[in-house]
């Protein structure tokens, strides 16, 4: 059940990545895709850490018409870098997940560009300039969504969630059974 969540999140994400930067060109530097690798690389699953890495860049660079394949790479080695320090570090604090995703938003766009440089694209903007607003809008965004992704797939806000649904089941009887 859990894949299929992450496979709902990645797909979203990737229709976002792909939507809003059409729509209004300052959400492109929202790396949407991005967060949902971090999130799964942050759970210490290393497999499907570079499985959602791969899917999330090869689908956001088919669609781009650029070099096919640097975001897929990107992304995979960035979910890697992130798995290795959540299995080294303790990571579990929100605060402390809020520089993982800058760290990782600076080693996607980094490799990204090496790989577009080394293989003769050139860039569409200026690398600092990219950088600094990838770097912001992703970091800024990316907490929110962190914070949101981890009360979804969390089994404790899983366990609340089904707790309230019998809650309410439960005001709901006790409720009727005073009318009459």
């Amino acid at each position: 059940m859990p894949q299929f969540k992450i496979a709902a999140v990645l797909a979203l994400a990737i229709i976002l990545q792909l939507t809003l930067g059409e729509a209004w060109p300052r959400l492109s530097h929202i790396d949407f895709p991005l967060i949902v690798v971090v999130f799964v690389a942050l759970q210490r699953d290393a497999w499907t850490a570079l499985i959602v890495g791969t899917i999330a860049g090869l689908a956001i660079d088919a669609p781009s018409g650029g070099l096919i394949g640097a975001g897929g790479f990107s992304k995979t080695l960035t979910a890697y870098l992130v798995y290795l320090g959540a299995t080294r570090i303790n990571l579990e604090n929100a605060l402390i997940r809020i520089p993982v995703l800058a760290a990782a938003t600076l080693v996607d766009g980094t490799v990204y560009f090496f790989w577009q440089r080394s293989l003769g694209h050139p860039p569409s903007a200026p690398f600092v300039q990219t950088i600094s607003y990838n770097l912001i809008g992703t970091t800024v965004i990316g907490t929110f969504v962190l914070y949101m992704l981890g009360s979804v797939f969390s089994p404790k806000g899983t366990q609340s969630r089904q707790f309230a649904s019998r809650r309410r089941g439960a005001r709901r009887s006790t409720s009727f059974s005073k009318r009459r």
